[in-house]
């Protein structure tokens, strides 16, 4: 199934995750998107939403040891593309050429690169 969501979007996330009042329409960018086995398990990692911490003992790559804070995932409904600051639905088009795009229903920008060449 077409993810309206990549790798570098910046998107806004709606509900969800730790202190999800806290996280409710913040912006922010896509550092990865995880696909699961089923498909209701597709999930995205936001820049500085779902922070969670971990205390970490004394290793030889973490010397010092301490509190770590880290980005969990958040399921992938939960986010929106944003354009020009507001979020917006996506739409998938097929142009002549055989090439798959996203569009974004409010204003008809493209977001980010074609998702499939065609093969010929």
């Amino acid at each position: 199934m077409p993810r309206h969501v990549r790798t570098g979007d910046l998107v806004m996330v709606r509900s969800g995750g730790r202190g999800a009042k806290s996280q409710r329409n913040t912006i922010g960018k896509v550092l990865r998107v995880i696909s699961g086995k089923s498909p209701n398990s597709d999930r995205v990692v936001v820049e500085g939403v779902n922070i969670c911490k971990k205390h970490a003992k004394p290793s030889q790559s973490n010397q010092q040891g301490g509190i770590v804070q880290k980005e969990m995932p958040i399921h992938i409904s939960n986010v929106m593309p944003v354009v020009d600051g507001k979020p917006t639905r996506v739409r998938f088009e097929t142009k002549a050429d055989g090439s798959k795009i996203r569009l974004a229903v409010k204003g008809g920008q493209v977001l980010g690169p074609p998702l499939k060449k065609a093969c010929n």
